[in-house]
């Protein structure tokens, strides 16, 4: 019978520390995090800014 308790305590235990574990490493899932997600990404795809690169091409003359 002893053998069996400590089974038991053991298993909730694992399932305990499991749960915990589960609980701290998991994903935000609010609105914002997922904008801000988005946010980060555009940026790591946009091309770096590069000043006087807004201006339109000089006029080509002929």
């Amino acid at each position: 019978m002893s053998g069996l308790i400590f089974l038991i305590v053991a298993l909730t235990l694992s399932v305990v520390g499991s749960v915990a574990l589960w609980l701290r490493h998991r994903e935000p899932t609010s609105v914002e995090r997922s904008i801000d997600d988005f946010t980060r990404e555009m940026h790591a795809l946009a091309p770096p800014h590069r000043p006087g690169r807004d201006r339109p091409p000089p006029e080509r003359r002929t």
